[in-house]
């Protein structure tokens, strides 16, 4: 159950950095396209792995590391909320 609730957290969390991406914040849109490629593909496998290290943590059932995660992706959801609505 742990595994499933974390994947559904995984597909918040991805949403949310899609959200952020595609947004056209003034400081996303001043980067080179190269540089932007970069950074998009540092930070989409850096969600995926940790996303892979929750879901690996939590195998035994949910606890702490799918605690953290949730608060998390509360937080992540935040921030890509506010950037968002500036952008």
């Amino acid at each position: 159950m742990g595994i499933a609730f974390a994947f559904v957290l995984g597909i918040a969390n991805f949403l949310a950095q899609r959200m952020v991406l595609d947004s056209g914040h003034p400081l996303l849109a001043a980067l080179p396209p190269s540089r932007f490629r970069l950074a998009r593909a540092a930070s989409l496998g850096l969600e995926f792995g940790l996303l892979v290290g929750v879901m690996l943590a939590s195998r035994e059932g949910p606890g702490t590391w799918l605690a953290f995660y949730a608060l998390y992706t509360l937080g992540n959801g935040s921030a890509a909320w506010m950037i968002w609505r500036s952008a």
